[in-house]
């Protein structure tokens, strides 16, 4: 309880600042936009990258899982396997999206600010 005082009185006193909240928010959207976080599955057949915006970049299908693609099973097959590495590219993209709010919490005197942010942030 006494730490989210503390916190409460850090953004209150960040407050009178606006500018540095102002530059902090800029470089954490400067930061997402150029992150770029993978995920694959079942050893790489699937790859997927996402911006830390949790936008995807690109999927790719290995040539051998692309070659084999026969049936409507298959297809199926593949969109689930798709659906998995992006899903896994999102996951280790909102980690990296709560590091990157917690340096510069810190840096403004609020540490754990991902934290507790990421606590509001779907998962």
């Amino acid at each position: 309880m006494f730490d989210q005082i503390k916190t409460m009185g850090a953004i209150a006193g960040l407050l009178k600042n606006r500018d540095q909240i102002q530059a902090a928010g800029e470089r954490i959207q400067a930061r997402l936009e150029s992150m770029r976080i993978d995920g694959e599955c079942e050893g790489g057949l699937v790859h997927a990258v996402v911006s830390g915006k949790m936008q995807v970049l690109s999927i790719t299908i290995s040539d051998s899982l692309a070659f084999g693609m026969k049936t409507s099973e298959d297809r199926s097959l593949a969109e689930s396997l798709i659906a998995e590495a992006v899903n896994h590219a999102l996951k280790k993209a909102q980690v990296a999206v709560t590091e990157a709010i917690d340096e510069e919490g810190t840096a403004l005197g609020l540490p754990g600010l991902g934290e507790q942010l990421g606590q509001i942030l779907p998962r």
